[in-house]
């Protein structure tokens, strides 16, 4: 339950959690900004080498929503898959940041759902398609900042699941790229303003590389949760039932 204060300072009504619809964590994001292949057993599954430099690709603001939001599965692919991830956000701008002072540039932590429609993203070498959807990108609910969390966000269980069904389950202690190797490496080339969001990779177990393949279905509810983080709830909609709805609105 949370409290509604009054001007006195006293906790007046309260409002049940499961009757609030989460906004996203920052209203309009600034640069989205996403690495890739982070996890030694992701990149073995997914048939890649392991890389000496991270694979990074940019999301639009139109492609992501707050958690709770329905991810929308397109009407032109059933390729719909999950990619739980740790997003961090930046609070103090900067370039050339170095490693040891990464950290300092760190606002907080919340969770990412990097939804990928899969044999768009292969249509390129660049994954730009098949990352970029309509609202296939959930984030949030919570931000944590960095003082309730390990260092980096080190040492984190971070899982993905259906149900009972657990589709990943791994550490954040797996990552390549530290998150403050990653700002370092992120700010050698770009500027990196308050408000810019930076999602860490996703560990192994994602749809595509399971056999048969698991692709995410309307009608199911998939969990993104990181420890001391929170679980990014979303409900998976066909874009077809979307527009439906929307007109009868």
């Amino acid at each position: 339950m949370l409290a509604k204060i009054n001007a006195e300072g006293m906790a007046g009504d309260t409002v049940a959690l499961d009757s609030i619809a989460p906004a996203l964590p920052l209203e309009r994001p600034g640069k989205i900004i996403c690495l890739g292949l982070n996890y030694v057993d992701h990149i073995k599954e997914g048939g890649y080498d392991i890389p000496d430099y991270p694979a990074i690709f940019m999301r639009t603001q139109t492609s992501v929503m707050a958690a709770g939001a329905p991810i929308v599965r397109p009407t032109c692919s059933e390729k719909l898959d999950y990619e739980v991830e740790v997003m961090l956000i930046i609070g103090k701008g900067g370039r050339h940041i170095t490693e040891a002072d990464a950290l300092d540039h760190v606002f907080g932590y919340t969770v990412f759902n990097d939804g990928s429609v899969r044999d768009y993203q292969r249509k390129t070498h660049q994954w730009t398609p098949g990352k970029n959807f309509d609202q296939t990108g959930a984030i949030g609910p919570y931000v944590v900042t960095p003082d309730e969390l390990p260092p980096g966000a080190k040492g984190l269980k971070i899982e993905s699941r259906v149900g009972n069904e657990i589709l990943q389950s791994a550490n954040t202690s797996d990552m390549m790229w530290s998150v403050a190797r990653t700002i370092e490496i992120f700010s050698e080339y770009t500027t990196l303003e308050p408000g810019d969001t930076i999602a860490m990779g996703t560990p192994p177990g994602v749809g595509h590389a399971k056999t048969p393949p698991r692709w995410l279905r309307p009608g199911e509810v998939v969990e993104a949760e990181v420890e001391g983080i929170g679980i990014c709830k979303s409900p998976i909609i066909d874009e077809a039932d979307l527009a439906v709805s929307r007109a009868a609105e």
